[in-house]
């Protein structure tokens, strides 16, 4: 997730348009405002007036950064004297919403996204709060938390109905009053191998000072798979680029994730020169899509292992990535619950098939390229075998692409145009499950005339007043859950996002 750089100034009228924003979406966007207020206010306090300034990176594009990135802002290619930072606190909050069309569809099931008529007319929304404390322990060592507030509510009351979800901040539930937890609390231990000095800004997540250009990174504790995992720099932050699953996402990753999205573990990273290497382990839950976690890291678990290798292309920054990964854990396989379900004359249920130490795998690409200051493209390619249930999105294979564009050529250079299409596939086993009347985690109309899930996406973002940006959002899904008889489906949608 890219958290644009921040030049503080004293100046009150900014805190209080900061202030009156937090309070606007608090006020707006649940059932319990106070609560929502309290976060806001002490999200609120961080941009007190102060006199540090941080220095303004010229990025061409909005783009993503990591809360955990491997490419944290450089403002020095050299050793900088007296710019290391003992500790720092940045935050975040971005409000969404969306609506859809009552788009056509002749019969539903259990996890069939709704229409209007089907009592499924009322509008999605997410917000969350997240503020980003790291401290320096010792030579070489970080230490980072993360307390976060989300607040949303699915189309229909609970997260159903797609292959690849219209919105990114969604988690695998409803919420709503909001909670709050703690999203990331880990170690970061690094190794410096040589290679020369360069000094790194402050950042979420990140403390400014003097790194080897060459290093090993060790990160443990609880954070998201998708902090280190398939990176893209013009489209990874549903926060503040592209919001659907299978833009932001390789969406055949099964990646470890709790029900917020978060897991547990050790990621080792390498860089040298052009190359990045990552490996990890990280728990994945002891039962498919709830909360607890296997913390043991020896019964329930996904390894992965992603290299990347930056280049220049005709004197344009790019990065290729490819990731492999392995997931070990209970679940269930589709054709155990057909074979079951003929026997039993019964329809299919991947629940009641649930056998421990099952395993899947699969792998993915992960392109970008950067055509001039203004323009940057990205290409994303997974896939799996779609032979157990998903521990993520119901995508065994996604092929999707995309264009970001800098508003300069109209005098908007802090705005972004972004436009992006995927398509998504099943499995065969998958195919027969769903036609027999079986219900996934996420899916299941009770009946299937399969085609291939098709994903549009353009988005405009505004830079309004210094670090707020006003998005508006448009998406296309042919074949809502590979069911050709129903939809299309048209999500509009308006996104707030500021940075303190």
């Amino acid at each position: 997730m890219r958290m644009i750089p921040i030049q503080w100034y004293d100046d009150n009228n900014s805190h209080l348009a900061r202030l009156l924003f937090f309070m606007f979406l608090s006020l707006n966007s649940c059932k319990q405002p106070l609560a929502l207020c309290a976060t806001s206010l002490l999200l609120a306090c961080f941009s007190m007036p102060t006199q540090a300034q941080s220095a303004i990176s010229e990025s061409p594009i909005l783009l993503a950064e990591s809360p955990v990135s491997d490419t944290p802002r450089i403002d020095s290619s050299l050793d900088t004297e007296d710019g290391t930072e003992q500790w720092n606190i940045h935050g975040q909050s971005t409000y969404i919403v969306q609506q859809k069309n009552n788009f056509n569809s002749p019969y539903y099931g259990q996890n069939s996204l709704l229409n209007k008529s089907e009592g499924g007319g009322s509008k999605s929304y997410t917000f969350s709060a997240t503020a980003f404390l790291g401290a320096r322990l010792w030579e070489g060592a970080e230490i980072y938390y993360n307390p976060e507030m989300f607040e949303g509510t699915p189309f229909n009351g609970q997260l159903v109905g797609l292959g690849a979800f219209q919105n990114g901040e969604l988690q695998k539930g409803s919420f709503a009053p909001p909670v709050y937890y703690s999203a990331r609390a880990f170690l970061r231990q690094s190794f410096g191998l040589g290679g020369g000095k360069e000094h790194i800004e402050s950042g979420p997540n990140q403390l400014a000072g003097n790194i080897d250009k060459n290093r090993i990174v060790v990160s443990y504790g609880k954070f998201a798979t998708l902090d280190f995992f398939d990176q893209n720099t013009y489209s990874h932050d549903p926060r503040t680029q592209f919001q659907n699953f299978a833009l932001f996402s390789m969406g055949a990753y099964g990646y470890a994730a709790d029900t917020k999205g978060f897991t547990y573990g050790a990621v080792v990273e390498w860089y040298q020169d052009d190359w990045i290497l990552k490996v990890a382990r990280l728990a994945m839950p002891t039962i498919p899509n709830t909360a607890q976690l296997d913390y043991s890291l020896s019964k329930d678990y996904g390894n992965q292992i992603e290299a990347t290798r930056k280049h220049e292309l005709w004197g344009q920054p790019g990065a290729l990535r490819a990731l492999f990964y392995q997931q070990h854990a209970f679940m269930g396989s589709y054709q155990n619950a057909i074979s079951y379900g003929q026997e039993t004359n019964t329809i299919p249920d991947i629940v009641g098939v649930r056998s421990a130490a099952q395993n899947s795998w699969g792998y993915g690409l992960n392109a970008e390229q950067a055509i001039n200051e203004d323009i940057g493209v990205f290409a994303r390619w997974s896939w799996n075998p779609g032979q157990t249930e998903t521990q993520t999105l119901d995508i065994s294979r996604s092929l999707s692409g995309g264009v970001t564009l800098k508003g300069t050529t109209w005098s908007r250079p802090n705005d972004t145009v972004g436009v992006g299409y995927a398509i998504n596939g099943i499995s065969a086993s998958e195919i027969t499950y769903l036609q027999q009347g079986g219900m996934t985690a996420f899916i299941g109309d009770g009946a299937l005339n399969y085609k291939n899930e098709q994903v549009f996406e353009t988005y405009y973002s505004a830079k309004v007043y210094k670090d707020l940006f006003i998005s508006a959002d448009y998406q296309r899904i042919a074949n809502p859950a590979y069911n050709s008889a129903r939809g299309p489906v048209n999500f509009f949608g308006v996104r707030a996002h500021i940075e303190i």
